[in-house]
């Protein structure tokens, strides 16, 4: 292929290289030149054009295009028709894309007038998703460079493995004071993860989380002969001892391997009992976003084999959240250290106040007396008594009884309106009413009789976020409990929660970023929702509670 500006006289089988407009004239980029044309262009005015002039054996861009995405192309995908030098690779089903790497680099480095792109290997895919696309720079590739890349690529580089009919069990394991709708919002979660990559979630039960009813429930979701087991666990399996993973060893199983190098999804466990994959879930997967359990899942759906070094694998290139531990360039680190070092983070409490009190069968719970004052007094000067910035207390539900509980408080009050929704819409107005020079916020329940301030202040003792740790969560025994002291970063993510439930989510999405503050007593387990709990309260603690 020659290009170069041609005298009329030579022009006859040019292919323009740039759109021509004058005087009502238009010629198009990609035209090829012939005779009535000339012939325009000498009325024009013109004297020369600027373009490419095809030599023998050379092949055409679009059908370059074409012959090299047909090379690319292996089962499961179709091509589009070439066009503009261009031919896209489209998927022909839901599945995975596997990508020969090696053979497409190859392919690129013959020579610049050829490109192929693909989307990484083993990306997840719909019908019709552009998966590859081949992109002819010149007008026309010399017959050297095409043998060069057919001899490179050699076999087809890009094909869709289509997911299958997979039937999947799931087990909820469950601990004191885990809330149903947990339960029940990481169930819909996974079953839509299910659906996604054509599957079924045929078999859902719950257990609780100890080492012999993990085993039993394995023992009895087998029977069903599911392709794949998920494990919810009501706590985060940190070592291959706990207890999920003990579980599936009693089962008859092997952990093949714990955690993962991707983030979030850092602690999830892959285990297998017989030829069935077995996966312990990180707590990130019941949010819907995004996970590290997402990319094992596609790939088991697809019936593709997944083991230890295809986990090890995944970290490069894999997901990565930002994370404030991360060194600082030298000039800002130096500048900012001392400021850093001293300043004093703000945290407002934010205080739930708007609930309707349904478990209790009449009464609101938060004007109830604990010790001669309404619960919700108590629970705020609790709150005031351990020097937060400032307090937002959320109303709705009898605002203005719980507005009088609160009296000669030095609270500032938001209303929600639409509080019978759910607590999420309360924790979006709070959120949206703390100020704006606020660095974190604690939500706190209105319900929690015996928490101290020193619960809180040790809370916020721990919020260190040139340290990564923003997220602080109370224990007791290693049982997560409330409040819980979220960092402003995580305000946006907060306020995307819906229904009757909070963002307790996010904290599996973001383990590694959570702090744990572990108490001796239970108050931070302790909330009274119904008549039987508050009934056992006052009994506990005498007639005065």
């Amino acid at each position: 292929m020659k290009f170069a500006a041609f005298p009329l006289s030579e022009a006859e089988g040019v292919v323009l290289a740039h759109t021509f407009r004058r005087d009502g004239l238009t010629l198009k980029k990609g035209h090829v030149i012939g005779l009535d044309d000339i012939r325009a262009l000498e009325r024009a005015g013109v004297t020369e054009v600027i373009g490419a002039k095809l030599e023998p054996g050379d092949v055409a861009e679009d059908a370059a295009a074409a012959r090299i995405a047909a090379c690319v192309a292996g089962r499961g995908v179709r091509l589009s028709e070439a066009r503009t030098g261009r031919c896209n690779l489209e998927a022909d089903a839901d599945g995975v894309v596997l990508v020969d790497a090696a053979a497409v680099t190859a392919a690129n480095l013959v020579d610049e007038a050829v490109t192929v792109a693909t989307l990484p290997d083993k990306a997840a895919v719909r019908a019709g998703q552009t998966i590859a696309t081949v992109k002819i720079i010149p007008f026309a590739v010399a017959p050297r460079v095409m043998a060069g890349v057919e001899a490179a690529l050699g076999r087809p580089a890009v094909r869709v493995v289509p997911f299958r009919p997979t039937r999947v069990a799931l087990i909820n394991t469950k601990l004191p004071g885990l809330k149903p709708s947990v339960v029940e919002s990481t169930t819909a979660i996974t079953a839509g993860r299910v659906h996604a990559v054509g599957g079924t979630l045929s078999d859902v039960r719950a257990c609780a989380h100890t080492q012999s009813a993990v085993r039993d429930a394995l023992a009895a979701a087998l029977t069903a002969k599911p392709d794949i087991v998920l494990i919810a666990g009501a706590s985060a399996t940190v070592d291959r001892g706990d207890i999920v993973p003990a579980a599936v060893v009693a089962a008859d199983g092997v952990i093949e391997h714990v955690g993962m190098p991707v983030d979030p999804g850092n602690l999830l466990v892959l285990g297998r009992i017989g030829a069935v994959p077995v996966i312990v879930l990180p707590g990130c997967a019941r949010s819907p976003k995004l996970n590290g359990f997402d990319w094992v899942l596609e790939r088991l759906a697809a019936g593709i084999a997944v083991g230890r070094d295809d986990i090890m694998r995944m970290g490069a290139g894999g997901l990565l959240v930002d994370i404030p531990a991360r060194p600082l360039p030298r000039d800002a680190a130096v500048k900012g250290e001392t400021a850093q070092s001293h300043a004093q983070p703000k945290v407002a409490a934010v205080v739930l106040a708007a609930g309707q009190s349904r478990r209790m069968g009449g009464p609101n719970k938060l004007l109830m007396p604990v010790n001669g004052v309404p619960l919700i007094r108590k629970t705020v000067e609790t709150v005031s008594a351990a020097g937060l910035a400032e307090i937002v207390v959320v109303l709705g539900h009898q605002g203005a009884e719980v507005r009088a509980a609160l009296a000669n408080l030095d609270v500032r009050f938001v209303t929600n309106p639409h509080y019978a929704e759910g607590l999420s819409t309360s924790l979006k107005v709070g959120l949206g009413a703390v100020s704006d020079d606020i660095d974190a916020a604690l939500v706190c329940l209105g319900d929690m009789p015996l928490l101290r301030s020193d619960h809180l202040r040790a809370l916020l003792a721990g919020f260190e976020p040139a340290a990564g740790r923003l997220i602080g969560v109370p224990t007791h025994r290693g049982k997560r409990g409330n409040p819980i002291l979220w960092a402003r970063r995580f305000f946006d993510d907060m306020r995307q929660v819906s229904g009757d439930t909070g963002a307790r989510h996010l904290i599996g999405m973001h383990e590694s970023l959570v702090y744990e503050v572990e108490f001796d007593d239970t108050a931070v387990l302790t909330d009274l929702d119904t008549a039987e709990q508050w009934q056992r309260f006052r009994s506990e603690r005498g007639p005065s509670s």
